[in-house]
């Protein structure tokens, strides 16, 4: 699969792990030494890895509370392709832990503050596809400006050089007089 922009492939694996029933993070991503653009991006789930215990000088820093993190390798790899569209190179659709239950039961166990955070995944979600949006809206006009800016150089400079042209015949009859 290919995509327009890094954000579309975000908000594609972020609504087919909606979907399949877990949560979707952004992990690593490769950047050029060049320019520091971004060429590839590490997309999974927030399962993968192992949590490392964080312990201070006097015992641990937080409240021991379990891990979120199982190890899990699902993930998609997404490269900036010569065509200029990002590329899903690699893909891993397997999960070592059970997948989220369905929508309508965890609605019935869902406190005030999932209820929330859910609410405001949505708009985040509604948000990043209208920044993406406009930000190929604007990526099109800044085009379309280019273009202008090009033709309107090339008629100054005809204008200039006529002008030159006419300043030199203008001479050339002032001294025929």
């Amino acid at each position: 699969m290919e995509f327009d922009s890094e954000e579309a492939a975000k908000i594609f694996y972020d609504e087919y792990a909606r979907r399949v029933g877990f949560v979707m993070r952004v992990m690593s991503c490769r950047r050029s030494e060049r320019d520091g653009r971004i060429l590839a991006r590490r997309l999974g789930c927030n399962k993968e890895g192992y949590c490392v215990s964080i312990r201070g000088k006097f015992g641990p820093v937080r409240k021991p509370r379990p891990s979120t993190r199982e190890g899990c390798k699902a993930m998609i790899h997404v490269k900036f392709d010569k065509s200029g569209k990002w590329v899903i190179t690699k893909f891993v659709k397997e999960h070592n832990h059970p997948l989220v239950v369905a929508p309508r039961e965890a609605r019935q166990t869902m406190d005030e503050k999932d209820k929330k955070i859910q609410e405001l995944t949505v708009e985040l979600r509604n948000k990043k596809r209208l920044c993406a949006l406009y930000q190929e809206q604007l990526t099109t006009f800044m085009k379309v400006v280019e273009v202008h800016s090009d033709h309107l150089s090339k008629k100054v400079q005809n204008v200039i050089n006529n002008l030159k042209e006419f300043e030199s015949i203008e001479k050339e009859l002032s001294r025929n007089r």
